[in-house]
């Protein structure tokens, strides 16, 4: 007997290396990272990628995204509306 399970936070910094285009900063144990002054993290047992800016200490959660299928799908639909908001 096989067992698989798939857990979307394990190829979350892969994924945000392939969609962003640069190595990310990991955070919070691979669920959150920032890439740039952005940090991309998932909540809702991953069912949520949430968009927040950081300035120093602070932060602003500027959008949130499904994540449906896969999370990678979620990335780049998160990085078409950062694009939006600049």
């Amino acid at each position: 007997m096989t067992y698989r399970f798939e857990d979307p936070a394990a190829e979350f910094v892969l994924a945000v290396e392939r969609v962003f285009g640069e190595h990310p900063r990991v955070l919070d144990g691979s669920r959150a990272v920032l890439v740039g002054d952005v940090k991309l993290q998932l909540e809702a047992g991953e069912r949520e990628l949430w968009l927040i800016e950081t300035h120093g200490p602070l932060e602003h959660r500027l959008t949130m995204v499904q994540v449906r299928d896969d999370v990678e799908g979620a990335l780049r639909e998160a990085k078409e509306k950062l694009r939006e908001q600049r």
